[in-house]
């Protein structure tokens, strides 16, 4: 437990109790989400729960800050092991099968700090963000990395110029919304399941030298939050009955396929987009509307958005060969179905600014971030730098993995 003094009484920063406090946490949540006056603004309902966004990673922490025993502030946190370079590996039989293999660091992530509007400017949230550092730094996280919103400066100003953290990377945050009417997917693809052992597979063989990628994606992929692994190939390769494993679809893959992953947001926590005026409602309405009884005429209607609503989340994005970014558009479009099956709002993914099959993701502007910013801080200096240095000091790669239990 960390105590100091404020200008009338002591801020006490301890452990979050799911049993006592978490009414007077939802009372902060409450208080920091009050938007400018006359502007659209995304609220977040963490449906009871308010550590639902971190209790699926293999360590978290929840620590709240009290001043006379009334919560002011709050902080979550996590911890798990992730690749942050690649190092070459040498067949000692024969040279030319020289191969890249993942280089792993334990990395934490600090998300949802908050501090109540009428306690702020007193180092409250210094406090907990120092707090929460020293049980990365007891569980051996040689770094800690948090994501703001580019314009947020004062989560980038505290982050940056007092815990001295540096900007690392500018992902993408790219959302489409659901329509009332199903999206086609191209005749000229085979949308085909994979199973969570199978997808394992594929993804360490393919993927595992990408930046951020968790080393314990056989948790992700068999996560009751998964709700499946789907791979894209030319249609007349392989169906779901020919399918014959990963193994040996890598060994003569087709020419072109991409793979995803989706994630089930909607039962962790639920939006509701605040602030629109009757204009707009109105105008969303109507889009929904006729799309609903003229799902022919394929309207890019506007979901119910401005009540509760869910999202699915797109992760583990990849693929190869000259039609990958098709195949890709073919995937995003199954995943909307999907959702739309479920009564979600929207289906969102992140992925680096660089990332070559971006061009296949289909989102609108209006709502999603073109430059969403990572800050990233080494815990110590007396970690070894390992076969790639510091992590905080090497450049961006085209891609780059979003673990979806920090979504």
């Amino acid at each position: 437990m960390m105590m100091s003094s404020s200008s009338s009484s002591s801020v006490v920063v301890r452990a979050f109790d799911e049993n006592k406090d978490r009414f007077g946490v939802e009372d902060v949540e409450r208080r920091c989400e009050v938007g400018p006056s006359g502007k659209l603004c995304l609220f977040t309902d963490l449906l009871g729960d308010p550590i639902c966004r971190v209790r699926n990673s293999p360590a978290f922490l929840m620590l709240v800050a009290e001043i006379d025993e009334e919560i002011v502030g709050m902080i979550r946190g996590c911890i798990k092991t992730v690749t942050c370079g690649k190092k070459l590996s040498r067949n000692g039989k024969n040279n030319n099968q020289n191969k890249h293999l993942p280089v792993y660091t334990k990395v934490a992530y600090i998300l949802g700090l908050r501090v109540s509007p009428s306690h702020r400017r007193m180092g409250i949230g210094l406090k907990l963000v120092t707090r929460i550092e020293e049980w990365f730094r007891e569980t051996g996280a040689e770094y800690s990395y948090i994501a703001t919103e580019n314009d947020n400066y004062a989560s980038v100003k505290l982050f940056t110029d007092k815990c001295g953290y540096s900007k690392f990377r500018t992902p993408s945050i790219l959302v489409n919304p659901v329509f009332a009417h199903r999206l086609a997917v191209s005749g000229k693809v085979t949308v085909i399941g994979l199973g969570p052992s199978d997808a394992e597979a594929l993804y360490r063989r393919k993927f595992s030298t990408t930046e951020f990628f968790p080393r314990d994606i056989d948790s992700v992929l068999n996560n009751k939050l998964t709700l499946g692994t789907f791979l894209a190939v030319p249609r007349g390769t392989y169906t779901p009955e020919s399918w014959p494993g990963s193994d040996l679809f890598l060994s003569n893959p087709p020419e072109s396929w991409a793979v995803l992953s989706v994630w089930n947001c909607n039962d962790v926590f639920k939006l509701e987009v605040r602030g629109a005026s009757r204009v707009q409602l109105t105008l969303a309405k109507t889009s929904r509307i006729v799309d609903r009884f003229f799902p022919w005429l394929r309207i890019p209607s506007v979901p119910e958005v401005f009540s509760p609503f869910g999202l699915h989340f797109m992760y583990g994005l990849g693929g190869e060969g000259p039609r990958a970014v098709k195949m890709v558009k073919a995937l995003c479009g199954y995943a909307h179905n999907l959702a739309k099956e479920s009564g979600c709002g929207v289906v969102a993914t992140e992925v680096s600014s660089g990332e070559p099959l971006k061009l296949g993701i289909p989102h609108w502007k209006k709502l999603s971030c073109a430059e969403d910013l990572w800050c990233i801080k080494r815990l110590g200096e007396d970690y070894s730098d390992g076969s790639v240095g510091d992590w905080t000091k090497s450049p961006p790669g085209l891609s780059i993995f979003v673990d979806p239990r920090e979504f």
